[in-house]
């Protein structure tokens, strides 16, 4: 009776040719207990041996893991706190939406930008930010090469995403912002896509009425781009436009597109990247990313010295006083919106 229980079966699948192993859930279940309670132990000594310290603050890792990241670093990712535009989720002018409060309660629900060119998209959502840990995390994920990172990133593009929920329809196609041919051979890896994948699969496990397709070649970059870093408004717009197409313009016609990325700065390239799947015959474009670079200074009613964290470009188009909040660095370290 006992061996009969724990009969472990071999099979070998002609799809794959790989050794694979037939168990039964009950003692699936029964060796993650084992791993676990196996794993609370060596961490301890493994640490000790192989001492590890977290990539953002430099503080001593309790255990062992393939992102070195602490929790501590986790939970002091920034949240939202300011009036957001329904459109693009950019941070309102305080003063401007009180005075368009007075005379046009829904137009002082959007920001400046929205209001005299609306985007394509319907709606964009970010879950933090784009500043202290959260950028940070970002870039090591992007910079550093740390792809274990995406795993719990792709959890917090899926609370993004979950933002959503109220309007967006129950059945989305899920398409990545790609990145150019040369730029995905030198990075070895889309960060969106990986980002886009994760948090499918957790939203799949905690959102099971959302039926979100992974399409991850739907859209293409038929062109290389100038770095986004450093530009003005109009000249990111006038980089990307005409830069994106569409693989298989029937995959995508009639379809609802979430659109997913990292970082969203101005919306040039959602907008760009929009525009091409409604004119390929989308229904609709949601846009969601991690994180959502702010428009700072007395303008919005807020200071800017917090710009002193990261460089910022400050062009003679844009309004006195205005800048991106981390959102303009050097030529590597560029956002992807």
């Amino acid at each position: 009776m006992i061996a009969s229980a724990l009969r472990v079966r071999c099979v070998f699948r002609r799809d794959s040719g790989s050794l694979t192993f037939d168990v039964p859930p009950s003692e699936i279940s029964r060796w993650r207990a084992v791993a676990r309670v196996l794993r609370s132990t060596i961490d301890p000594v493994v640490c000790t041996i192989f001492p590890a310290c977290c990539t953002l603050c430099g503080s001593s890792l309790p255990q062992f893991s393939s992102a070195p990241i602490c929790n501590a670093c986790w939970t002091e990712i920034p949240v939202q706190s300011d009036p957001l535009c329904q459109r693009c989720g950019d941070s309102l002018d305080v003063l401007s939406g009180q005075i368009l409060a007075n005379s046009d309660l829904q137009a002082a629900n959007f920001c400046r930008a929205c209001r005299l060119a609306p985007p394509p998209f319907v709606k964009a959502v970010a879950w933090a930010p784009y500043q202290g840990r959260m950028r940070d995390l970002i870039h090591a994920l992007k910079y550093d090469r740390l792809c274990p990172v995406a795993a719990k990133l792709g959890e917090v593009l899926a609370r993004a995403i979950m933002q959503l929920a109220p309007e967006a329809p129950g059945e989305m196609l899920v398409v990545p912002v790609p990145l150019h041919r040369s730029k995905h051979a030198d990075r070895g890896f889309n960060q969106a896509r990986l980002l886009a994948s994760e948090a499918i699969a957790y939203l799949r496990k905690n959102h099971t009425s959302w039926r979100l397709t992974l399409a991850p070649s739907a859209l293409m970059r038929l062109r290389g781009t100038e770095s986004q870093a450093g530009l003005t408004p109009r000249q990111r717009r006038l980089n990307v436009r005409g830069a994106f197409g569409i693989s298989n313009p029937a995959a995508v016609a009639g379809k609802h597109v979430l659109l997913v990325d990292d970082i969203l700065t101005t919306g040039a390239t959602a907008r760009a990247a929009a525009r091409a799947l409604l004119d390929a015959g989308a229904e609709s474009v949601w846009v969601a990313t991690v994180a959502r670079a702010r428009l700072t200074g007395p303008a919005s009613g807020r200071s800017s010295a917090s710009t002193k964290e990261s460089a910022s470009v400050r062009s003679t188009n844009n309004a006195p006083g205005l800048s991106f909040q981390h959102a303009t660095m050097n030529s590597l370290n560029q956002p992807s919106f």
